[in-house]
């Protein structure tokens, strides 16, 4: 299998010149890619198309869908990766026209208006007091999302064996009580440790690892069972449940946006 690696640089945050304030860029990923950490000096929305990619801050991954993008702000170092057929938007904005939108990464939702709005925005021929109006309407209604598909990736000794494992299989059915046993801790350890570095516990964070898992798979178009059973749910019904805890939407709403 082809991979690639695009290496860019990584700028500080910073007036450049661009022809609009909001300029869009669109491309189909021939090849399962990485991008090395990288930084602009202009501000960003990440959203796909189509498939779904991902975006690394530190120990922090997110998940981008056509239904969920990422603000990155200028000058913050990132990574990221997508799959082989998945096409990758996002439209950069200039720094200094919008610096007080968002100051840290997060997650934006990509609604129908929005969405309409960028569109309008790649016609190079719009004119410039219709490109001005539809550049304010879309800073009018870029909104957070209360349910990014944020993964918080624990770094210490005792919790990265873990989580190469999740990440490797999200299907891995071993418990806390296992994962204790493997480490030769207590249970109640590697709950703390899950708490204080990842905010949520291990139950929630397996959930997080397995919805962003089956998100990259639904957007492949793989059925709703088959997705469940690959990321480690006995039914339809039960991972139904877990990922609409975690997304705000069943696996067949998500799929069929």
């Amino acid at each position: 299998m082809i991979r690639e690696t695009r290496v860019l640089p990584a700028l500080a945050a910073g007036p450049v010149e661009v022809p609009f304030v909001i300029l869009g860029w669109s491309e189909t990923i021939a090849h399962d890619t990485t991008w090395n950490e990288h930084s602009h000096p202009f501000h960003e929305l990440l959203w796909n198309e189509r498939g779904a990619s991902t975006a690394v801050v530190g120990a922090r991954v997110w998940t981008v869908t056509p239904a969920l993008g990422l603000w990155m702000p200028a000058g913050t170092l990132h990574s990221g990766s997508a799959i082989a057929g998945t096409w990758c938007r996002a439209n950069f904005f200039g720094f200094g026209t919008t610096t007080s939108i968002f100051p840290t990464p997060v997650g934006v939702e990509i609604t129908p208006l929005l969405r309409l709005l960028l569109e309008r925005l790649a016609d190079t021929e719009l004119s410039s007091g219709s490109r001005s109006v539809t550049e304010a309407m879309v800073l009018d209604v870029l909104t957070p999302s209360s349910r990014e598909l944020l993964l918080h990736m624990p770094t210490s000794d005792l919790l990265r064996p873990i989580a190469d494992a999740l990440r490797d299989d999200p299907g891995d059915p071993r418990t806390l009580a296992d994962w204790a046993s493997i480490l030769g801790v207590s249970p109640r350890t590697i709950t703390r440790a899950f708490n204080a570095e990842t905010g949520t516990s291990f139950a929630r964070w397996i959930a997080a690892v397995r919805a962003q898992h089956a998100v990259a798979l639904l957007t492949q178009g793989w059925e709703v069972d088959v997705v469940a059973e690959e990321v480690g749910y006995r039914s339809a019904s039960a991972f139904g449940a877990a990922f609409r805890r975690t997304t705000g939407l069943t696996p067949g709403a998500f799929r069929a946006r």
